[in-house]
């Protein structure tokens, strides 16, 4: 039996592993929720955006060992904001002290905003590529629409920075944001997190930490398209790879990889295990938590990310309410001048922001 130890011992090492790394089995969580707003596939916006993502994601892709550079695609990302007139709002440079130093970021205000109602908004990009400037046209609308004035930061990116360090920096944003605004210190008379994919991630792990700190709530939450489970054991992660034309190119490799590999990986690359909620929200306490519109894809990879969390957190008492829609490509609410879509999207967390006092 002795030349059985060789085979036994990594095997049994990488059993351990995916144990440790895995969490608790959130299949319990797969409940079958009707998609809330049907879309037409073949519309023209939704083929525009689909040409806009091969030329912009899969071709830049292509042809660089380990995808396209990074400096190169923040650049890229910049463009789509600074590209743009945004007549209706006005952007105002900010700095925030954190315990690392600062982080800059803008208000986003519109002629119609309230000084006292702020929204914290966490910009997406896969937590090493995005800013303020790059999500603009999500940020200009929620001013526009809700009158409420918004906060975008550029917390810390990664690889040249730590995850930790952008977590870090959102918690001292939400510490600052409390006691400032566009006009200077004054406390908040109401506060919205959100934030899309990457800083969807980032917003309900927050809401966990303010709430775990005893710090004031956020009156509501709204995450777009976020990521919730760092483990990846969503179903959608497969199914839906086909019709998430933005994150195939970035993701789709993974999908390849072992589970016990990838959830070392990932491990190696966070600085925490995979299925720790401060990484994967849906590993928490879900309880006491703020009201919390979701709005997610039901053809894109974190479709069953939202699915799970939204289960969880009903059974935990928790106020969330999910809106997915059909045919939407992941984070479709950044491209308003293609999609009626997106603003319709953002006239629904408007409404639902308007129910909860902003």
């Amino acid at each position: 039996m002795l030349f059985l130890l060789p085979i036994a011992a990594p095997v049994l090492t990488l059993a351990v592993i995916t144990k440790y790394f895995s969490g608790e089995n959130l299949a319990k969580y797969d409940e079958d929720l009707p998609v809330t707003f049907e879309c037409d596939p073949n519309s023209k916006g939704v083929q525009m955006v689909n040409t806009y993502l091969e030329e912009n994601f899969a071709k830049p892709a292509r042809g660089h060992k380990g995808g396209e550079p990074i400096a190169t695609k923040r650049e890229r990302f910049d463009e789509g904001g600074l590209n743009r007139k945004f007549s209706k709002v006005t952007f105002t440079s900010l700095s925030i002290p954190t315990r690392s130093g600062e982080i800059s970021g803008e208000w986003v205000t519109a002629k119609n905003n309230n000084p006292d109602k702020r929204i914290l908004y966490i910009h997406g990009g896969a937590f090493t590529v995005g800013s303020a400037i790059s999500h603009r046209a999500i940020t200009a609308k929620l001013a526009e629409l809700t009158g409420a004035s918004v906060c975008a930061i550029n917390y810390r990116l990664m690889p040249e920075n730590s995850r930790r360090a952008g977590i870090e920096d959102c918690q001292d944003a939400y510490k600052w944001i409390l006691e400032n605004g566009p006009d200077g210190p004054f406390s908040v008379q109401k506060l919205c997190v959100s934030g899309d994919s990457a800083g969807g991630n980032l917003t309900l792990s927050l809401l966990q930490w303010a709430r775990d700190e005893g710090l004031r709530p956020a009156d509501a939450a709204v995450p777009l398209s976020p990521l919730i489970d760092s483990t990846f054991s969503g179903p959608s992660i497969h199914t839906n790879l086909s019709t998430d034309h933005m994150l195939r190119p970035m993701i789709g490799g993974l999908t390849k990889v072992p589970k016990p590999l990838l959830l070392w990986g990932s491990w190696k690359n966070l600085g925490y295990s995979p299925s720790s909620p401060i990484v994967s929200p849906i590993f928490g306490n879900l309880a006491d938590l703020p009201p919390t519109l979701i709005q997610v894809s039901s053809t894109e990879i974190l479709y069953d990310d939202a699915r799970r969390y939204t289960t969880k957190a009903k059974r935990a008492g928790a106020d969330v309410k999910l809106q997915s829609w059909s045919n939407m490509c992941h984070v479709w609410q950044i491209f308003d001048e293609m999609l009626p879509e997106s603003t319709d999207a953002l006239k629904e967390i408007a409404k639902f922001l308007k129910g909860h006092g902003f």
